[in-house]
This record gives structure tokens, C-alpha cells and sequence, in this order.
């Protein structure tokens, strides 16, 4: 498979987002930004408005995550404000399919993100309605925690769930993704990693992306 690397800027420096994202250009896939509301997460991060500069000064496209409440009504925005690719939870959507759709039809990607506790046999029937899903591997509100290894045989489900219908729906993890941790969710099938403090908190976030996709492929290969 095909390995990906999507640092969020979570972890980056806010007063210098230009220059942090640059810093990663060269090296990785995208750009993972992580949008947060203060009510269906415990915290309020970014929004439309620095979507829409992101999007003028990045090399790399952008990859929103939105923890909101009725992302129904929120997530086209985020396309018109310059995503590639759109992911909403499935524990917020009404409506999932016309939410897919409607990213669809604006041209961005569509992903749904499941927490760790939230089952995805239910949406299986949504496979081709969507490019990607995202697994929570913590608990959605807050960059630096510690990967949560129970979400593991989740991961490893989704891919066999992915193999038997020969989808090519990516399978991203999101949560303490760490040189010590990616190979793990890699071996169990994730080809899409959101790393965030391993990046931006490392001495020379470029490297930090490569190691992580070294490793990352290596553990795919043995897989």
C-alpha cells in the first residue's frame, strides 16, 4: 500500500503557520488541520478563515478534520475555503451520504472519522460513498496524548473490511502516531498517518516526516 504522511499543525506554531508548513513541503503529503468547535470536542481550535490563508500560502493540499457539531451545514465550506479533502464524524452527521456527496460534487475528498469507541460495520454500506476513513486512535479533543493500542484490532478490521469489497478507501489513523507507535497501526493496516507533536515538536520536521514514513513503509512491507 501506499503510505502516507498528513502533519497536523495542531502542534505547530500558530504565530508562524507559514513557515511551519513550508518547513514540511518537501516531504510530506499533506497538510492535516484540525477543526474544533469547543462542543462535540472540549476544545475550540481552528476555522474557515485560516483554512481560506492556509490554502493561499501552502504547497500542500489541505486535509480538515472537522470535530463539530452539524458538520451538515459546515463541511462544503471548507472546500470552497481551499480543502482537498474533507473528513466529518460519523457521530455528528445527519445525514452522511448527502455530506459525501455534496464534498464530492465541489471536488474535495470525502472522509468519515469514527471515535474509538464508535463501531464502522454499521457504515460499511458507505464505502462508495466516501474516499477515506479516519480512526481515532485517542480521544478527539487534544493534541500530545498517548496512542491508545485498544483501537489496534480496529484498525486491522477496517482493513479486511476494505480488502473484501476491493475498495480503494484510504485508512488514516489520528492520535499519537510517533516513530514508537506507526508501525504498529501500519502493520495493521493504516496507510494514511496524522502526526502532529512527532513533527512540529521535533528539531528538523522534515526528517521527522521521513523517519516516520520509513518506518511506517517498513512495517506495511512486512505486513
Amino acid at each position: 500500500m501506499s503510505i502516507q504522511i498528513s502533519p497536523s499543525i495542531l502542534s505547530a506554531d500558530f504565530a508562524r503557520l507559514e513557515a511551519e508548513v513550508a518547513s514540511i513541503a518537501e516531504v510530506a503529503d499533506w497538510v492535516h488541520v484540525d477543526v474544533m468547535d469547543n462542543h462535540f470536542v472540549p476544545n475550540l481550535t481552528l476555522g474557515l478563515p485560516i483554512v481560506e490563508s492556509l490554502h493561499k500560502v501552502s504547497a500542500l493540499p489541505l486535509d480538515c478534520h472537522l470535530m463539530i457539531e452539524n458538520p451538515d451545514r459546515w463541511a462544503p465550506a471548507y472546500v470552497e475555503a481551499g480543502a482537498a479533502s474533507v473528513t466529518f464524524h460519523a457521530e455528528a452527521a445527519y445525514a452522511p451520504v448527502r455530506i459525501a456527496r455534496s464534498l464530492r460534487s465541489l471536488g474535495a475528498r470525502a472522509g468519515v472519522a469514527f471515535n474509538p469507541a464508535t463501531a464502522i460495520e454499521p457504515y460499511a454500506d458507505l464505502l462508495p460513498e466516501i474516499d477515506m476513513i479516519l480512526l481515532m486512535t485517542i480521544e478527539p479533543g487534544f493534541g500530545g496524548q498517548p496512542f491508545l493500542d485498544v483501537v489496534l484490532p480496529k484498525i486491522a478490521r477496517a482493513r479486511q473490511l476494505l480488502n473484501d469489497r476491493d475498495s480503494a478507501v484510504w485508512l488514516q489513523v489520528d492520535g499519537g502516531v510517533s516513530p514508537s507507535t506507526i508501525e504498529r497501526a501500519a502493520e495493521a493496516g493504516a496507510d494514511v498517518f496524522v502526526a502532529g507533536s512527532a513533527v512540529f515538536n521535533a528539531d528538523d520536521p522534515a526528517a521527522a516526516v521521513s523517519h516516520l514514513r520509513a518506518a511506517a513503509q517498513a512495517a506495511a512491507v512486512r505486513d
